[in-house]
């Protein structure tokens, strides 16, 4: 069943490449999307597509690339709403 998932990912995880491996993921995983920068320091996703998948990006999420160091983790679970082609990176 398709989903929607938003996630926060907290710790360092920018300067480390995590929106591109990030999106890399995604891709791989088929799911639809954006991943960007929060002013905190923070790392915010949304992703689409088939729940299992959606988990799978969840557990990447929780280590990420190589010089991320994940300390925390939100997530809200949604309908999907099917606005998104492909996954973006999002610059502000």
């Amino acid at each position: 069943m398709e989903k929607r998932l938003t996630i926060r990912v907290s710790g360092k995880v920018q300067g480390v490449w995590f929106r591109a491996s990030t999106r890399e993921e995604a891709l791989k995983l088929g799911l639809s999307g954006s991943v960007w920068n929060n002013p905190d320091g923070s790392v915010g996703i949304v992703a689409e597509g088939e729940e299992e998948k959606l988990r799978e990006l969840l557990a990447w999420c929780r280590r990420g690339p190589t010089r991320a160091r994940v300390t925390d983790l939100d997530c809200d679970w949604q309908e999907p709403r099917h606005e998104f082609e492909g996954f973006t990176i999002a610059y502000a």
